[in-house]
């Protein structure tokens, strides 16, 4: 095991080029693929993706907004303080591994924004608590807990198909969520993932290879430092205008009345952790935690460096998913694992497919819209349970999302990382991750 994750990690630090480029490369494979397997003409493909490119513009905004409001609320001495209280479960890099893992999993089930947030802040104090950890394994372990997020509270699949008028209400009608996410194969898959998966990361730590720079200390990223300096303001010899800034009053004032939206938003909805109202609470917390309009904007000056890569890098992916679905080439991939599935394998196989589609199609959503009319007539048609072929889609999803930068950039933004940095370790989570997920959809 060791020789293995010595060889990822280094091929990884050695071929894997920055997310951007990763992005640019998948735009120019889809574009030779559409060409060959759809017949589709370079001057279409090239109309797919410009007509595309724009398509994930309010997505953008918000996976920004969660990076901008996460650090935000991060910086506050409150969260501070709270952060680097539970920090103190760690006393040992395999210790700091095992709690970043377990916390981060049950953040993802709970709202998906909310854990790549929690589990990436997380991760930066029990570094500070424990600085010989290895920052890049400790990293990779936060993100792995995003594996279980489209079994959880928000997955978008389950979510979508038990809300009455979907477009596939017809054909398999309302699928509530006891037959999905309360279901005996994805609460197996659930657990099995949320207590191993932190047993297998505390394993790469002591398996992986004797590299350079892999400490907490020796990386000098910006998330990494403190300003811990108080602003020190003479009221006296302010300006109206700069009064306004310093004012806690209006701070406060600001951050109630957003509250009150949070517990209004509650009542009416119940338990509906969706991303705008993880934003929003973050937004308004952060106002009222720092307590002055100043400081809570010199905060924003800081947190909007850390959005420049999903800001230019989801228009390239919107465009490749528009090839994907404009050419046809996800509907010839779907079909073809639908050609060789029986009704106890289909599940499987959709798995697989969603595993690969999701490289071009990174979205919950964007991806149950391509394989969800191919792959539930196909289960109506040959008797396989339709409720665990949207799950198979759903974690199949999921499960790539190990190796497909476009959800690890929020994550990376923070930690002040490359996706070359972590992912090494993230095709091991991956390999290890599909057997419990197989295990479940094959046999309950």
């Amino acid at each position: 095991m060791r020789s293995i994750t010595i060889f990822f990690d280094r091929m990884v630090q050695r071929f894997l080029p920055d997310a951007f480029l990763f992005a640019i490369i998948l735009t120019f494979a889809v574009f030779v693929l559409g060409i060959i397997f759809t017949g589709s003409s370079p001057i279409q493909m090239i109309d797919y993706w410009g007509s595309g490119f724009w398509d994930l513009l309010d997505f953008a905004m918000q996976m920004s907004l969660i990076v901008v409001t996460g650090y935000i609320l991060a910086s506050t001495p409150i969260i501070k303080k709270l952060l680097a209280k539970l920090s103190q479960l760690a006393n040992t890099p395999e210790q700091a591994i095992l709690a970043v893992t377990f916390i981060a999993s049950i953040a993802c089930l709970i709202n998906y924004g909310f854990g790549l947030v929690v589990g990436a802040l997380y991760a930066i104090h029990l570094a500070k608590r424990v600085p010989t950890v290895d920052y890049r394994v400790l990293m990779a372990s936060a993100y792995s807990g995003f594996l279980l997020w489209h079994g959880g509270l928000s997955g978008s699949i389950p979510l979508l198909i038990a809300t009455p008028g979907h477009f596939l209400e017809d054909s398999i009608g309302i699928i509530p969520v006891t037959e999905t996410l309360f279901s005996w194969f994805n609460i197996f898959i659930v657990l099995v993932l949320l207590f191993t998966l932190p047993f297998f990361n505390r394993f790469l730590i002591k398996s992986r290879g004797p590299l350079q720079n892999t400490d907490a200390t020796s990386w000098q990223s910006e998330s990494m430092t403190e300003n811990e300096a108080e602003d020190s303001v003479d009221i006296e010899k302010l300006t109206p205008a700069e009064r306004l800034e310093n004012s806690r009053i209006v701070s406060y004032l600001t951050g109630i009345l957003g509250l009150c939206f949070v517990i209004y938003f509650f009542f009416k909805n119940g338990f509906d952790l969706n991303i705008n109202i993880v934003n929003f609470t973050f937004l308004f917390l952060g106002i009222i935690f720092h307590q002055t309009p100043r400081r809570f904007l010199n905060s924003v000056t800081s947190a909007v460096k850390n959005a420049g890569g999903i800001i230019i890098q989801f228009p390239f992916y919107a465009g490749i998913m528009g090839m994907m679905v404009a050419s046809g080439l996800s509907e010839q991939m779907s079909l073809w694992f639908v050609s060789i599935s029986n009704e106890t394998t289909l599940p499987l196989f959709t798995f697989i497919s969603a595993g690969i589609i999701n490289f071009f199609v990174p979205s919950g959503g964007g991806q149950w819209a391509v394989q969800g009319p191919i792959m539930v007539p196909a289960a109506l048609e040959i008797g396989a349970d339709t409720a665990k072929t949207a799950m198979a889609v759903a974690w199949g999803d999921a499960w790539t999302n190990m190796i497909q930068p476009f959800w690890a950039l929020p994550l990376l933004a923070i930690a002040g990382l490359k996706v070359r940095d972590i992912m090494g370790f993230c095709v091991l989570i991956l390999i290890y991750s599909f057997f419990p997920i197989a295990i479940g959809l094959l046999f309950f």
